[in-house]
C-alpha cells in the first residue's frame, strides 16, 4: 500500500498528458495563430485556491466575496454558537470542525483598472484526506492561488497540490498570509518556496514590520504604500501614492527603523529577484507573491487586482478527438464534480460543469455524450457558496450547476451535438479499504443507494465483491470514513458502521476480454466490481500484485482510471 505522497506521484506518471499551453502563453508566443477572445469570455478568471489546512484559505475566500460585493460581512471560519458561518463551508461537518472537505464554487464580479471581471473561484479541501476531490477540481480551472502561512512556510499538502498544478502547467499566484502574527523572515519564505517547489518567485508587495509591528506593505508593482487598519477587519487598506523609495511621504507613515529595513530589503529584491514576466507566469515557471493578513482584509484587494491583470483568460481544453477552444461558437462543457444532497430536504444532486466553449443560455438542449441522449438544461444554477440563483446565461470559463437525478457523472461531457470527450479527469485507487454495515439490517437496500450516490459523487469508491454479500468502501484518508458515516446518517437517516477488511488496496483490471475473464474466474475471492461495473482486483499485499504481473502477463492492473467512456 503506498502512502498518499506516492499516490500523487503515481498520478503524475499514470495520467501524463500533453502540456496545455495557457491561452496567455500561446498569445504571447504566437499572436498570429490565436484570435482575441470575445469580450465576455476574455473577462473571465477561473481559479482555485490551494493550501495546507489552516493556512487561512477559507478566510481568504470570504474576503474575495466581500471585496467582490457578493456578501456584506465576512464570517469566521470557526464560528461560535450561532455566530455567522463562513459562506463556502455548507456541510454540517465542515461547520462543526471549521475545515473544508468538499470543493465549492463561487461566481462574482470584480472591477479593476477600469474593467469589469467575472471571477469563478473554486475553494478546495485543504485536508490531505480529500486530495482526489481537489485534484479533479484543478482540472476545471485556469490558474491557482497558493496560500502560505507566514509562520510555517511551505507545508506538505501545499507541496502535493503544487505538484498537481505543475503537471497541468497552471499559472500560480502566491499569497503569504498571517503577516500580522509572528512570522518568518521574508527572504527565508521566498527561498523556501523556490527550493521546495522549484519555481521562481517575484515579490509583488513587500511587508513592513512583522507580527505586532506589522503596519502594512509596499506595493512594488505600483509604488504605493498600503497601511493596515487593525480596528476594522472588513475595511480595505488605506493606499498612499509614493514617488519611489526616497519620497518624504514614506517617513510620515513608516517609523525610522522599519523604513531603513524596507529600503535595504527592496534594494536586495531588485538586485537578486526577477521582475514580473507575464509570459513566464503563464507557463507556470514564475509566481508573483503578495503579503498580507486575510483576517484583517489586508493585501486581499491587491491580490485580486493581480488575478485580474495577470491571471489567464479561459484556456484551451484537452479532449478527444480534438481540443476545445474557448472562442468556439458551440457550447461544450464537462462535469468535474457531483455534489449530492446540497439541500437534504430535496434529495438533490448537482453536477458542477465547467464550460469549455461557447455561450450557454438557459433552456438549451445539450447532448450527453456518454449516453448520446439530448438533455434540456432548464434550471441551471450559479453558485454563491450554499446560495444558488438561476443562471440565465453563462460563457466559456464559467462554472454552472446542473441539478439532475443521477444522469450526470464526473468526467461526462456535454456538447451541442459533437462527440467530444474531455480528457485528464482521473479516478485514483483508494489507500484504505473497509467493510460497511447498516445499523438496521432491514435497510440494506437504503445503504446500497446511499453508497452508490457517494461513489458517483466521487466521495468514495464502492466495490461489490464477487463472493459474499455486502460492500467494501475505499477512500484516500481515514477522515473520509468519518465524513461518510456522518453524511449517510444525516442525509439518509441511516446509522452505519465501518469494519476492518482483509484487503488493503484495489487495482482496476484491463486487457483482452478473454484474458480478463479467465483471470477473474481464477481469482474470484479477490474480484469485485466498482459502481461503473468495471472489474477491480482487491489486494492484501504487494505480493498479490507481483503474482498477477508474473502469472497473467496479458492482464494489466492500474491504480488510476480515466473518468470517461
Amino acid at each position: 500500500m503506498f502512502s498518499c505522497c506516492h499516490g500523487w506521484r503515481f498520478a503524475a506518471t499514470a495520467i501524463a498528458r500533453p502540456p496545455r499551453r495557457g491561452y496567455m502563453g500561446a498569445m504571447l508566443q504566437s499572436p498570429q495563430n490565436r484570435p482575441e477572445l470575445p469580450a465576455e469570455i476574455a473577462r473571465r478568471r477561473t481559479f482555485a485556491i490551494i493550501s495546507h489546512p489552516d493556512a487561512g484559505k477559507t478566510t481568504l475566500t470570504e474576503k474575495f466575496l466581500l471585496f467582490g460585493g457578493a456578501i456584506q460581512m465576512a464570517g469566521q471560519v470557526r464560528a461560535k454558537g450561532e455566530a455567522r458561518r463562513t459562506r463556502s463551508d455548507f456541510m454540517a461537518m465542515e461547520k462543526d470542525r471549521g475545515i473544508s472537505v468538499s470543493a465549492s464554487a463561487m461566481s462574482f464580479d470584480f472591477a479593476s483598472g477600469g474593467r469589469d471581471y467575472r471571477f469563478n473561484l473554486v475553494d478546495t479541501p485543504g485536508h490531505s484526506d480529500f486530495s482526489e476531490d481537489t485534484y479533479r477540481t484543478l482540472t476545471a480551472v485556469d490558474a491557482a492561488v497558493m496560500v502560505i502561512d507566514g509562520a510555517k512556510g511551505v507545508e506538505s499538502q501545499t507541496q502535493k497540490l503544487f505538484e498537481v498544478c505543475r503537471m497541468r502547467d497552471l499559472p500560480i499566484l502566491t499569497f503569504c498570509n498571517k503577516m500580522d502574527r509572528e512570522s518568518r523572515d521574508t527572504f527565508e519564505i521566498i527561498d523556501e518556496i523556490q527550493e521546495n517547489l522549484a519555481i521562481d518567485v517575484t515579490p509583488a508587495s513587500w511587508p513592513i514590520g512583522v507580527g505586532r509591528d506589522f503596519i502594512g506593505c509596499y506595493d512594488i508593482l505600483r509604488d504605493r504604500l498600503e497601511l493596515m487598519d487593525r480596528a476594522d477587519r472588513n475595511r480595505v487598506s488605506e493606499s498612499i501614492k509614493i514617488e519611489g523609495l526616497e519620497d518624504p511621504k514614506l517617513a510620515e507613515h513608516v517609523p525610522g527603523p522599519l523604513l531603513e529595513k524596507l529600503r535595504e530589503d527592496l534594494e536586495m529584491v531588485r538586485e537578486l529577484m526577477p521582475a514580473l514576466d507575464p509570459a513566464l507566469m503563464a507557463e507556470g515557471s514564475l509566481t508573483p507573491i503578495w503579503f498580507g493578513s486575510a483576517i484583517n482584509s489586508f493585501g486581499v484587494k491587491e491580490l485580486m487586482e493581480g488575478i485580474a491583470k495577470y491571471g489567464p483568460e479561459p484556456q484551451i481544453q484537452s479532449a478527444e478527438p480534438r481540443q476545445i477552444l474557448p472562442e468556439e461558437g458551440k457550447v461544450a462543457g464537462f462535469v468535474f464534480k457531483v455534489q449530492a444532497n446540497m439541500d437534504p430536504k430535496h434529495r438533490d444532486r448537482v453536477a458542477f460543469v465547467r464550460l469549455a466553449s461557447g455561450h450557454f443560455e438557459r433552456g438549451m438542449k445539450l447532448t450527453h455524450v456518454r449516453s448520446k441522449k439530448p438533455m434540456a438544461i432548464s434550471n441551471p444554477v450559479l453558485f454563491l457558496a450554499a446560495d444558488r440563483e438561476l443562471a440565465e446565461e453563462a460563457w466559456a470559463g464559467d462554472i454552472i450547476g446542473i441539478p439532475n437525478h443521477g444522469q450526470l457523472r464526473i468526467g461526462d461531457t456535454l456538447t451541442e451535438g459533437e462527440a467530444l470527450r474531455v480528457t485528464g479527469i482521473p479516478s485514483f485507487a483508494p489507500e484504505l479499504l473497509q467493510g460497511v454495515r447498516a445499523g438496521d439490517p432491514m435497510k440494506a437496500k437504503h445503504l446500497e443507494k446511499a453508497l452508490f450516490q457517494f461513489a458517483e459523487e466521487g466521495a468514495a469508491k464502492v466495490f461489490k465483491p464477487s463472493i459474499g454479500s455486502g460492500f467494501i468502501v475505499g477512500v484516500v484518508g481515514q477522515l473520509q470514513f468519518e465524513v461518510l458515516a456522518s453524511r449517510i446518517e444525516l442525509e439518509y437517516g441511516l446509522p452505519v458502521r465501518f469494519e476492518g477488511s482483509q484487503f488493503t488496496s484495489a487495482r482496476w483490471v484491463s486487457g483482452e476480454k478473454a484474458a480478463v475473464e479467465k483471470f477473474a474466474n481464477a481469482n474470484k475471492q479477490h474480484i469485485a466490481h466498482d459502481h461503473d461495473g468495471d472489474i477491480v482486483y482487491l489486494t492484501r499485499l504487494q505480493w498479490d500484485i507481483d503474482r498477477v504481473e508474473r502469472d497473467y502477463p496479458q492482464v494489466r492492473l492500474t491504480a488510476t482510471k480515466e473518468m470517461m467512456v
